[in-house]
């Protein structure tokens, strides 16, 4: 679970990132989010845009794509969904620390 300092930090990394996956019509399949786990992997940080003809509601995509890609959401503004995960071989972004 990510603090909201740590969520304040992924804001700021991700505000100038462009999204590389769109929800469309379709929704959120498996395909899709096997795609988004693999590219987390390597970049830890994504954005994922809602398109406008997606049917189901974005709350639901956020938490459907953060659930099947095993990531943390850490925001949905307007359409874009940011997610974040901690890459195991390519670990670039440094978290600050959870208070104790």
């Amino acid at each position: 679970m990510l603090t909201g300092k740590q969520k304040r930090f992924l804001r700021a990394e991700a505000h100038h990132l462009t999204p590389i996956f769109q929800v469309g019509k379709g929704g959120v399949n498996d395909e899709m989010t096997k795609s988004i786990r693999d590219v987390l992997e390597a970049r830890e940080l994504i954005k994922v845009r809602i398109l406008d003809n997606c049917e189901e509601d974005k709350n639901d995509v956020a938490q459907a794509l953060a659930k099947g890609a095993r990531a943390e959401l850490v925001q949905l503004i307007g359409l874009t969904v940011v997610l974040y995960k901690e890459s195991r071989d390519n670990k670039k972004i440094i978290l600050p620390k959870a208070a104790k």
